[in-house]
Order: structure tokens, then sequence, then C-alpha cells
């Protein structure tokens, strides 16, 4: 059996992005900031040149997927503030005229099934929901914020109770952008 003594990883940071590695990976850039804690304790991270190396010594399975993990989540910040996530989704009704409002940090879906209580989905984060007729398109820099919106919304509108394949009421999903 054969040890790796270790494994570097290389992430390449493009131009107009700004990197600083410290307690936390701050990164900049044109979309705007974004920030994140990285603590597994047996990966090292350090910025050379115009990359991010991140290295472990003697790894473990465990290890090794974290590695994988931890590059996935930076090049998804990077991802974010460069082009930024958008999803794109669709209010569909047939039996009931359905409104979906923001209000703050909340989206208020009325009249869903001709129910007289509003369901609520919470906007989770730095995400931003836009509403134009019959499209709902959720935006942000962190996709993990724009993700659980989109899925908020989604879970907000699930129909109980009754025939799915007669009740197709809802809000979802068609695009990712």
């Amino acid at each position: 059996m054969v040890l790796a003594a270790n494994i570097k990883e290389k992430i390449e940071i493009p131009e107009g992005v700004d990197v600083t590695i410290g307690d936390d990976v701050i990164i900049k850039g044109p979309q705007g900031e974004v920030s994140r804690k990285f603590t597994y304790p047996n990966i090292s991270m350090k910025k050379e040149d115009n990359n991010i190396i991140l290295e472990t010594s003697f790894p473990k399975k465990k290890d090794k997927s974290m590695i994988g993990t931890t590059r996935a989540h930076i090049n998804n910040m990077i991802i974010g503030v460069t082009e930024g996530f958008t999803y794109n989704m669709k209010i569909v009704f047939a039996h009931f005229p359905m409104t979906v409002k923001v209000n703050g940090n909340k989206v208020n879906i009325d009249n869903f099934l001709g129910e007289r209580h509003p369901r609520v989905a919470k906007i989770v984060g730095s995400a931003k929901v836009n509403v134009k007729g019959d499209e709902v398109t959720v935006s942000g820099i962190k996709k993990e914020d724009v993700g659980q919106t989109m899925a908020n919304l989604e879970q907000a509108t699930k129909i109980k109770g009754r025939d799915p394949r007669v009740f197709q009421d809802g809000i979802y999903l068609i695009d990712k952008a």
C-alpha cells in the first residue's frame, strides 16, 4: 500500500477578482463581496501569485473529500462575484389565479388553491426576488442563499391532500443560469 504524502489543489483566480485568506476567505469581484469560514483542521490554504492552493499532508479519505468540497465552495464563491446566480421559476395555476408579491424579506402567495390565508416563503440572506407576470426570478451572489430561497418558494406551494395529477398549481423551477 502506497500513501500519498500530500495532495495539492490549485484554484485559478480570474481577472478582476480579489482574494483575501485569513480566518475567513473573502472574495471581492464586480458583483460584490462574499466571505466564508473554512474550519476543517487538516486543510491549509494559501494564495500564491494568481492561484489559491489547498493542501493536506498524509490525507485520509475524509481529508480528500473535504479538499474537493472546499474547492467547490471557493469556485462557487468566485462564480458568484463574477457572474452571479439566477434561477428562473414559473407560476402555474389552473383552478384559482394566485398572486405573488414580495414584502421585505418574505414572499406572499395569495389565493393559492383558493385558500383564504396567504402562504409565505422566506427570502434567505442576500438573495433578491423579482416577480413579473407569471415569471419569478431569484438572483444573488451566494449560491446557498439563492438555492434555499428557490426551494422555499417551491415548498410553500406544495400540495397536500389532493391528487397531484389534477392539482398541478405551484411555483416551479424552469431554468438555472
